[in-house]
């Protein structure tokens, strides 16, 4: 449980868990620093047009899991740590058995998705190739995030850093055998990224009934699934998985307002991203780490804690995210150089981190916010709020686009960022009012 040290604690949470993360994007790299330099920019631009598409499902998982760790979060802290064998096989059975039925369908349809987005007709053939192989890994996808999410709800956050520690490794030394020696192109990138994600969640499966003592239950009279997990799971997890993806709809959108500008910007900000992910892990990690420590004390019954979490927490934010700006801003353009696009995508992705760089400490303050909220159970705001931001993100970007070009991509990014630390400053002052109100009347 994160207790003791408020800001000691939320570091060594969420250290592993950026590891972890990083590794995790080093999927996505491998594939795209193997395929750009051996294969060329056509090949890479390719596996970039899918990156929307595939976070579309990837996202939804996401968003599943964190309501899962929300409510682990909240068993532990209430002391129910001998249920948590129940709602690991409640999900990975109903995750798992959904996203396999979603890995199939969309495999199938990869092209007629692609042509949706209006993908490149220079591009859209390896794009195909590599969608229909990578969506099949979403039922490994959701495996691995269900036991990341129980585990991360019980404070144990190591445990996903040594499975896409393992995976990341497999994922390399495939990727330099598929697309090097065996010339198998984005098929083999994608082959190697299949065969990581299944790697992963056998790790987590493993490490969980060995280390933790986390087995999936025998059958009982009650069955495999408890019905009031799933209920709790949904009701804290739909929201945000919706709000997830309706976000990597929204991207997909973005990704065809993207695709007009020409192969060059789609080669540059889609390799830009790679690298934001990356750099932005910090953030987001400690967002977890906050929304964690808020639901665990929540359920143990300490409110005061949970908001000291959040305010720790945001004072490490700004710390965090106004070193990234400067990194960024200093090597961004070096990073994208290194996947072997073109000068012409390298000078559009440097300019895109100049530009967005210096909005990251609203980011961040917005993140800490958002953590917090949903740790305490707020999370249909939440969500409603992450869907808004889209939409002004989405209308600023097509209304602007002819006055300031592609750079409208970061600035619509940026104004999305502020929209959504207004909503949740505002939120949390009419809780914290609603609470001392509450409070008054109990007095």
């Amino acid at each position: 449980m994160i207790r003791g040290g408020l800001a000691k604690s939320l570091i060594q949470f969420s250290i592993p868990l950026v590891l972890g993360g990083i590794l995790q994007q080093m999927y996505a790299w491998a594939d795209a620093f193997v395929v750009g330099n051996l294969m060329g920019e056509g090949a890479l631009a390719a596996i970039g047009a899918t990156t929307a598409l595939n976070n579309l499902f990837v996202m939804s998982i996401t968003g599943l899991a964190l309501g899962i760790s929300l409510l682990a979060a909240k068993l532990y802290g209430q002391g129910s740590g001998a249920e948590m064998e129940r709602l690991l096989s409640t999900f990975v059975l109903t995750l798992g058995g959904a996203f396999l039925v979603i890995s199939v369908i969309g495999s199938l349809m990869a092209g007629k998705l692609l042509e949706l987005i209006h993908t490149p007709e220079d591009i859209v053939y390896q794009a195909r190739a590599y969608l229909q192989i990578v969506l099949l890994g979403l039922p490994f996808v959701a495996i691995y995030q269900v036991y990341a999410a129980v585990l991360r709800g019980m404070g144990e956050s190591k445990a996903p850093l040594y499975a896409v520690l393992v995976a990341a490794l497999i994922n390399v030394g495939l990727d330099v055998i598929l697309v090097g020696p065996l010339r198998m192109g984005v098929k083999g990138a994608a082959a190697a990224t299949l065969a990581a994600q299944g790697m992963m969640a056998a790790f987590m499966w493993f490490y969980a009934a060995r280390r933790r003592g986390l087995r999936l239950p025998a059958w009982t009279k009650g069955g495999w699934i408890k019905g009031e997990f799933l209920k709790r799971g949904i009701y804290l997890g739909v929201p945000i998985a919706i709000q997830s993806s309706i976000t990597s709809l929204g991207s997909v959108v973005l990704q065809n307002f993207m695709n007009g500008f020409g192969s060059a910007t789609v080669a540059a900000i889609t390799t830009a991203y790679r690298v934001d992910t990356v750099i932005m892990l910090p953030v987001t990690n400690l967002s977890a780490g906050i929304s964690t420590a808020a639901a665990q004390n929540m359920g143990a019954q300490e409110p005061e804690r949970a908001r000291r979490a959040l305010w720790v927490g945001s004072g490490m934010m700004v710390v965090v995210t106004a070193a990234l700006a400067v990194l960024v801003a200093a090597v961004g353009g070096s990073l994208i150089a290194m996947f072997g696009v073109s000068e012409e995508s390298t000078a559009i992705g440097r300019t895109f981190f100049r530009s967005i760089s210096i909005f990251y400490p609203i980011y961040g303050l917005a993140m800490s916010l958002r953590g917090y909220l949903e740790g305490v159970g707020d999370v249909l705001f939440s969500s409603a709020v992450g869907v808004s931001a889209l939409a002004l993100r989405i209308v600023l970007s097509y209304a602007l686009a002819e006055a300031v070009g592609n750079q409208i991509i970061p600035y619509a990014e940026a104004a999305s960022w502020g929209a959504m630390l207004l909503f949740f400053s505002l939120r949390f002052i009419w809780r914290e009012r609603k609470a001392r109100k509450r409070q008054a009347a109990r007095e």
